[in-house]
């Protein structure tokens, strides 16, 4: 019970210290998701997002859990990515669905084929590229969510903004630099 009591303090706690993200959307209690399918090849919304180098549909929102999870799919992917960045707040989960996909997680580069996974811990700097000449697919999962659909729905979009330093921190990222991977 005295486990149960301190544990209870603890959490109390939490939103006075006003830690990032503080789990924010996770701990708030609200009705559980309904379940949906999202057919193969569709967004949850029915929505069209583009990066330049694939397109993204949204297959799980953070609204569904808490703010605990987003997960989205990239595909028809062609060489190029991401910069090599870190997210402060979360993890990022990639599993690659259909081809080939270089991936930089902090010094390491490793080459993922289709059914391998790779985790990239918050804090630490990544990126990844489809291999030049497959078709490829990512899966890609954020924990928690953060804010990552916003910085995704506001960047997959014709003619984005900016995307410096300041860009990158107001969504709770550090830019580190270009793409080891930029052709």
């Amino acid at each position: 019970m005295q486990r149960r009591a301190f544990l209870a303090s603890a959490m109390a706690l939490i939103p006075a210290a006003d830690l990032p993200g503080a789990a924010l959307a996770q701990m708030a209690s609200t009705a559980p998701a309904e379940p949906h399918v999202v057919p193969a090849g569709e967004d949850r919304l029915g929505e069209h997002h583009s990066r330049g180098y694939s397109s993204i549909l949204f297959k799980v929102l953070p609204r569904e859990t808490n703010g605990g999870l987003l997960i989205l799919e990239h595909w028809n992917m062609t060489r190029g990515g991401p910069p090599l960045h870190m997210h402060l707040h979360q993890e990022e989960w990639f599993y690659v669905v259909e081809g080939a996909v270089d991936f930089q997680i902090g010094d390491e580069r490793k080459r993922l084929q289709a059914g391998d996974s790779i985790l990239g811990p918050r804090n630490v700097p990544h990126t990844f590229a489809a291999v030049a000449g497959k078709s490829s697919r990512l899966m890609i999962a954020f924990n928690p969510a953060g804010q990552m659909e916003e910085f995704l729905r506001v960047t997959g979009v014709p003619d984005p903004p900016v995307q410096d330093a300041a860009f990158f921190a107001h969504y709770g990222m550090k830019l580190i630099g270009p793409s080891p991977f930029a052709a």
